[in-house]
């Protein structure tokens, strides 16, 4: 039988998967919760528009508010069963709104605007929430430096192409030169020597040099203009 992939490939797959597995499951239980607090309100029949509310799970709740967690619980799940992109933008939608959530209705407690009947544990509860959502849905596509073999790291636009890039550099924003194209190459040899430690050691303190540059255009870009004649 043949090889049907390379190390490489087996090793971004596996990262994808991990990835896709974290935002689906944190799509999912963070739905169920808020369908179970749902459930809950709506057995005691909470009166729809009331401003004091009714203590559930800890919380305060009327029916509107168990209304608006079954909407949510059901977009959340419905994103942790697609998976992918799907459940990670809307992880990262979902959290936002609930910070703002929480920073809105704290500033209407105890008032007739308090229409989802608030108390500041519900307010503790959707900033916590909302940061949960935010950093799980973040976590490996937006979150600092994006590892070669996440599926997020090639997302860019206006992608120059070129079939000799390794993949840690294919799929970037670059101008389509050959002088950027040979350093993209050159570069992402240097780091693949630097990870595998075999490279010289001017080598990698080159690459070290680089360190506090994120995107990966940056990189090529300073490190051709460091091998450029001067």
């Amino acid at each position: 039988m043949s090889n049907t992939g390379t190390p490489e490939d087996t090793t971004a797959a596996h990262t994808a998967h991990r990835i896709d597995l974290l935002h689906r499951t944190g799509s999912v239980m963070v739905g169920l919760g808020l369908w179970v607090f749902a459930v809950l309100g709506f057995v005691q029949r909470l009166d729809f528009f009331s401003t004091q509310g009714q203590p559930v799970l800890g919380l305060s709740s009327n029916g509107l508010l168990s209304t608006i967690s079954v909407m949510f619980g059901a977009i959340l799940v419905g994103a942790g069963i697609r998976g992918g992109r799907l459940s990670s933008s809307v992880q990262v939608v979902v959290g936002a709104l609930f910070l703002l959530s929480g920073i809105v209705n704290v500033l209407v407690l105890n008032s007739g605007l308090n229409l989802l009947a608030f108390r500041m544990p519900n307010v503790i509860f959707s900033l916590v929430v909302g940061g949960i959502l935010l950093t799980v849905g973040s976590w490996g596509r937006f979150t600092g430096r994006l590892r070669a073999d996440s599926p997020y790291a090639r997302e860019r636009v206006g992608t120059f192409e070129d079939p000799q890039l390794s993949p840690e550099l294919s799929g970037i924003d670059l101008d389509g030169g050959a002088a950027e194209a040979a350093a993209a190459r050159e570069l992402a040899e240097a780091e693949r020597a630097v990870a595998e430690h075999r490279a010289r050691p001017e080598v990698a303190a080159a690459v070290r040099a680089l360190a506090g540059l994120r995107r990966p255009e940056d990189r090529i870009h300073a490190w051709q203009q460091r091998h450029a004649p001067s």
